[in-house]
């Protein structure tokens, strides 16, 4: 578990309440990306759901059934995170911020290039660019989407183009929720067939294919993938 120290509180406004966990901020985005990756015994830092963190206290067990539906805390926590807001300080989210623009620079460079010089673009000439953009990086959003709303931002400040290729996929229906919410900016299109999967197709840089091809596996095992032409 993240010691009580380095958690920050997740919080969820419902009723007229808040619901609380302690959780760990570098693993949060993490989760969210995969939820089989990280376990709860490493993202929480208490095994248990509070009205005020801070003040000792919990909720009853028919206030976090009103509002989840249950007691079970993978439940509530999951909801906590995915429709709540993480209470960062002002300290962790500035290195988080710093942290994730890193990412996003190192992505830009290494998957795009200047079409004039067929060569990447060096760091400090992209760090320039996103500053008089007045890009902000999210620290809990995923590089890969940032990475297009940066480039997006930046197009008219220096030439940038990438390699990008086109991916097919198959999947069972049943994983269809995990996968889209991982790719639904990417599609260009989709089609359910008579057996109940889901067939779709994306655009993406090259070099983003292997990890891109991973990810999906890892929500939906029975994937099958095919490069188009």
């Amino acid at each position: 578990m993240v010691s009580m120290d380095d958690a920050v509180i997740a919080r969820l406004e419902k009723g007229g309440k808040r619901y609380e966990v302690l959780v760990d901020p570098n693993l949060v985005n993490q989760w969210k990306d995969d939820k089989e990756s990280v376990s709860f015994d490493d993202l929480l830092a208490t095994d248990e759901v509070w009205h005020d963190v801070k003040n000792g206290e919990r909720p009853t067990e028919e206030k976090l059934v009103g509002v989840f539906g249950t007691i079970e805390l993978s439940v509530c926590v999951e909801k906590i995170l995915l429709e709540g807001s993480i209470q960062l300080t002002t300290e962790q989210r500035k290195k988080m911020i710093q942290d994730k623009t890193k990412q996003v620079i190192a992505d830009i460079c290494m998957l795009g290039i200047d079409p004039q010089t067929k060569l990447p673009h060096p760091p400090q000439r992209v760090e320039n660019a996103l500053i008089e953009a007045r890009f902000k990086a999210d620290p809990f959003k995923p590089v890969e989407k940032q990475v297009k709303e940066a480039v997006a931002m930046i197009r008219s400040l220096i030439p940038i183009s990438f390699t990008t290729v086109r991916l097919a996929f198959k999947i069972p229906g049943a994983n269809y929720g995990a996968v889209y919410s991982f790719v639904r900016e990417d599609v260009l299109r989709e089609d359910w067939l008579p057996n109940g999967d889901w067939a779709f197709t994306v655009e993406i840089p090259a070099g983003m294919k292997n990890d891109y091809i991973a990810k999906i596996g890892k929500r939906a095992p029975e994937v099958v993938v095919k490069e188009m032409k």
